[in-house]
């Protein structure tokens, strides 16, 4: 009789492998676009090609070399340059790799459901997410950095990091939960949901420049409730740098929008550092509890030291980047809470691939 050594690997198990190996790989590229798409909107690269797909109708920069040139030459320190280009390209380029990879991951979750012994359906749900991603992408451009339209393609991209690791974290095998911890499944949702909001609101500080709008901490011009134009801050169809009507944004529109953003990172703060206190008991559920308030902690640090040494691109990097972490953690607290667990194949006596 084989031991559990020698027990040949069967197709299953071995289909079953390549579409995790897909999966994880997948992950990692949305986790790293995502950051990188950081980097293009804080570095001004947005527009560093003015159209979409391609750079001034060529597929890389290189074709492109006299628009951008002659671009530069009009104004040097514009959002056209040859390093702003390449930025905002290979930005493009990762992102159809993305895209086919997110295919891929459909079609063999469909081709191998009943070994999976899941739908398909996340993962086709996964492939339309990453295609309106791309529509908002072109959009960005297009509409000329719009706030509204690029606080949505950050929205979509975390979205899209929500459902890869929903797809990543049903694959990953864990510690069964305790029956006790399936009760804070609706707890972990609705931090999901504050969180995208947090991430939004985030987003349309980013989007306004408006992360120096307050330069003091814990108050905001020196007082608690300053002089805020709500009206216009939240103004959602406007172009960049404008309020509604045509006009110059005001700075009681910019100090509303860095307002809320502030102090509803309280609630953020409270809601998930809570949460994350109960379910840590939960040998299953530790570690991404413990992450959750590891990135609380550096949220905060790296959210002060932005207004303190005025928004540098490392630390305003670093400050997304923990939000996207703290999708990974608590996407990944609702799967386990959920009590879904990865497949595994029935072993068939002398199938081997």
């Amino acid at each position: 009789m084989l031991n559990a050594a020698t027990v040949p690997v069967t197709i299953e198990e071995k289909r079953i492998a390549r579409y995790r190996r897909i999966v994880f790989l997948t992950w990692f590229i949305t986790l790293d676009l995502i950051i990188f798409g950081v980097f293009v909107r804080l570095s001004d690269s947005g527009l560093g090609c003015p159209d979409w797909p391609g750079c001034y109708g060529k597929v890389t920069p290189i074709g492109a070399m006299p628009e951008i040139k002659a671009a530069v030459e009009v104004l040097p320190d514009g959002p056209v340059t040859i390093p702003k280009a390449w930025i905002e390209m290979i930005h493009r380029y990762v992102g159809a790799l993305l895209g086919l990879l997110i295919l891929s991951i459909g079609v063999m979750a469909w081709r191998w459901r009943n070994i999976l012994g899941r739908a398909p359906t996340l993962a086709w749900v996964t492939f339309i997410a990453v295609c309106i991603q791309g529509a908002f992408g072109a959009w960005t451009v297009t509409l000329k950095l719009m706030p509204i339209i690029v606080t949505i393609h950050l929205l979509g991209g975390m979205t899209l990091l929500a459902l890869m690791t929903w797809l990543a974290a049903r694959e990953k095998t864990h510690l069964p939960i305790q029956p006790k911890s399936k009760k804070y499944v609706g707890w972990v949702a609705g931090a999901v949901f504050l969180l995208f909001m947090q991430i939004g609101l985030g987003g349309w500080v980013s989007t306004n420049y408006a992360a120096l709008a307050c330069m003091d901490f814990p108050t905001c011009h020196g007082s608690w409730v300053p002089p805020m134009d709500f009206k216009n801050g939240f103004s959602m169809v406007r172009a960049l740098g404008e309020m509604s009507n045509g006009d110059a944004i005001s700075q009681n529109a910019l100090t509303a929008i860095h307002w809320v953003h502030r102090n509803f990172a309280f609630v953020i703060l409270a809601y998930l550092g809570t949460l994350a206190w109960h379910l840590r008991k939960d040998p299953a559920l530790r570690g991404p509890s413990h992450l959750v308030w590891a990135l609380l902690v550096a949220q905060l640090f790296t959210g002060l030291t932005t207004i303190f040494f005025q928004w540098p691109l490392l630390i305003a990097l670093l400050h997304s980047a923990g939000a996207a972490g703290l999708v990974i953690a608590t996407i990944t607290l609702m799967v386990r809470t959920a009590g879904i667990q990865p497949a595994r194949p029935t072993r068939t006596k002398g199938m081997s691939a």
